[in-house]
């Protein structure tokens, strides 16, 4: 069992230790040029951070694969606090999987495996840990839906926050959404055909299979890459949320588990709608 155990801590995305200061210093030019032509990115909230102050950012994604968004949230950090400091950003075994070279790049910007492990080994280390709970039907939800906060009900983060005494700051963010157009998810109707017998691209099973309108496909079907249109982005980072009770046992009660949770939505929404109104006025 600890010789299995010990192999697995070796796959990618199972160390801290993957993280690479000069890489990350690296790209720094090329996520500035994206930060500051590309996407002209406005940002406001930083001041709720201090680089020492251990946080669970949580964040609602957009903007298909690319995710521009969270690349520019993680500029921000860099260039903020420095390329020193660390911050983990949790990221789903599929990509893992499937996209091995990508996943040996992010990795040394701070990616580790979407696993309750690898959160609280972060957060034991002293680090910050960025966590998108909505996942693939947050980043593909329809573009009708792209001012809504959608975490799929997933409510681990909350969990984690609670079992590590630790605050939840959110990142929103508007415009990002728009770099690609989600006309509608289909994965329902598709999975019917896999048990028809229609096997996966790949063999691997998606969660989501969107149809949608981006760049290079024109109108691409399914969860593909994308290059997204040079929409402008406005992020925020939102006060710390602090719950009334931590610990294992808070963490173990259903009914605070769900109220906790309500409570980080209902604020993520009425801070997006805020970002929303304030970046249309300013257009």
């Amino acid at each position: 069992m600890l010789q299995k155990q010990h192999t697995l801590d070796k796959k990618l995305g199972w160390s801290l230790d993957e993280r690479d200061p000069n890489f990350i210093k690296s790209i720094m030019p090329l996520l500035g040029f994206f930060y500051h032509y590309y996407f002209r990115v406005q940002t406001s909230g930083w001041h709720h951070i201090q680089p020492d102050q251990k946080v669970l950012f949580v964040g609602s994604h957009n903007g298909g694969l690319s995710a521009p968004d969270m690349l520019m949230m993680m500029y921000d950090w860099f260039q903020r606090f420095g390329v020193e400091q660390p911050v983990y950003g949790l990221m789903h075994p599929r990509v893992w999987e499937v996209v091995p070279p990508l996943a040996q790049l992010v990795a040394k910007t701070g990616a580790i495996m979407a696993h309750p492990k690898m959160a609280y080994t972060a957060l034991r280390s002293g680090a910050s840990v960025l966590v998108y709970p909505g996942g693939a039907e947050d980043v593909f939800r329809p573009h009708s839906l792209r001012n809504k906060i959608y975490f799929a009900g997933r409510q681990g983060f909350i969990k984690l926050a609670l079992r590590e005494n630790v605050p939840i700051v959110p990142v929103i963010s508007t415009g990002a959404h728009d770099t690609l157009i989600v006309l509608a998810d289909i994965y329902k109707n598709v999975h019917r055909l896999h048990e028809l017998g229609m096997p996966w691209l790949l063999n691997i099973d998606p969660v989501v299979f969107p149809i949608y309108l981006g760049w290079p496909w024109g109108l691409a079907i399914g969860p593909l890459p994308n290059i997204p249109f040079p929409v402008t982005i406005h992020t925020q980072v939102c006060p710390p949320i602090v719950f009334e009770r931590y610990g294992r046992e808070a963490a173990s009660d259903r009914a605070y588990v769900d109220q906790c949770y309500n409570i980080v939505v209902s604020k993520m929404q009425f801070e997006l709608d805020q970002l929303v109104e304030k970046s249309q006025s300013e257009e």
